[in-house]
């Protein structure tokens, strides 16, 4: 059969193109989904677009997350049956084999907020590596939908968050979603502002989720000692700068002491290892944030600011790319398509 599917041709040349999809082929998961909706990811996919990934060879399919209907399984899969709404890392694309996991979507979530799991997961890595207690001061950089997630998962582990920006859309949305307290780099000075509102004591955590390498040391600047700074984006772009202070934050007792951690999703396993004990996976992680969306505990209605048809695909990925003021999530319906 002949399916749809978003394509990049070329560095910034991306397009809706025809191909050809084989609906007997089941997948390594063994089961064939119809696409419902797709996310697109403003860090790795655009960067990707954009030339910033050498080792990514043209043309390239590009997808990150997708909710879909499954339309067959093979024999001997259990738990999914044809009809059931699932959660998988999926292309973009309108059919689609299940990708790595297929975690069924609760019941009532609409499936376009659903589809935002895929970028909580992301988030949900930097909790998970961190030591965030009850009661700890945390910030974020970048309030784009990965540190939008992380804000909120600190502030449901109980945490105060400060969520760092220069967008006016990503400190107005990160509002909405609770984030207590907000600062403009572009208006206030951050760590003067981080000072005032701790008491001096600054951030037991802070995670860097914008992928900008200059990041990093302001991230560093407003941990507390002992603290820790959690690199959830992914640097791409070069950065040239004196190291020294980076590392004596790191290694001096009076400059802080500060544990500097990666938190790139795939530290985790994917799937549960039925023979083995491991209590986190990405697949457990999907789980539990589809969980607290479909309970309202996890805010998505408000990061969702484009919900547009496939065909449309080089206007959303320029807009993710070039006006981050109007864009903050964007999913595609395949409904449109």
């Amino acid at each position: 059969m002949t399916i749809k599917q978003v394509l990049f041709r070329a560095v910034n040349d991306v397009a809706l193109v025809d191909v050809a999809f084989d609906e007997g082929d089941l997948g390594p998961l063994g089961m064939a989904i119809k696409t419902r909706f797709s996310v697109i990811s403003a860090g790795t996919e655009v960067a990707n677009l954009v030339g910033l990934e050498p080792s990514l060879a043209f043309p390239w399919p590009p997808g990150y997350g997708s909710i879909g209907e499954v339309i067959a399984v093979r024999e001997g899969v259990t738990g999914v049956k044809p009809g059931d709404r699932v959660f998988t890392y999926g292309r973009h694309q309108s059919y689609d084999q299940a990708r790595l996991m297929a975690v069924p979507v609760p019941e009532g979530l609409p499936g376009e907020q659903a589809v935002l799991a895929r970028m909580a997961a992301v988030a949900m890595t930097a909790v998970r590596a961190s030591q965030a207690e009850l009661g700890d001061w945390a910030a974020v950089f970048g309030l784009g939908t990965v540190g939008n997630f992380a804000a909120q998962l600190l502030r449901l582990s109980g945490c105060e968050v400060i969520g760092v920006d220069l967008s006016p859309l990503r400190l107005e949305r990160a509002q909405a979603c609770g984030v207590q307290h907000t600062i403009n780099v572009a208006e206030q000075k951050v760590r003067e502002t981080v000072t005032d509102l701790t008491g001096g004591r600054m951030c037991e955590v802070v995670v860097e989720a914008s992928g900008s390498p200059q990041a990093a040391p302001e991230a560093l600047a407003i941990a507390g000692k002992l603290g820790e700074v959690i690199l959830v984006g992914s640097p791409r772009a070069e950065y040239q700068t004196n190291l020294t202070p980076v590392l004596q934050q790191v290694h001096l007792w009076q400059n802080g002491c500060v544990t500097l951690k990666g938190a790139h999703e795939w530290r985790y396993p994917t799937r549960r290892d039925p023979g083995q004990w491991i209590k986190h996976s990405i697949e457990r992680n999907v789980e539990i944030i589809l969980g607290l969306m479909a309970d309202g505990r996890l805010r998505t209605q408000e990061l969702l600011t484009h919900l547009v048809s496939p065909a449309d695909c080089a206007e959303a990925y320029a807009g993710l790319r070039d006006k981050k003021d109007e864009y903050l999530g964007v999913v595609f319906d395949w409904g449109r398509a």
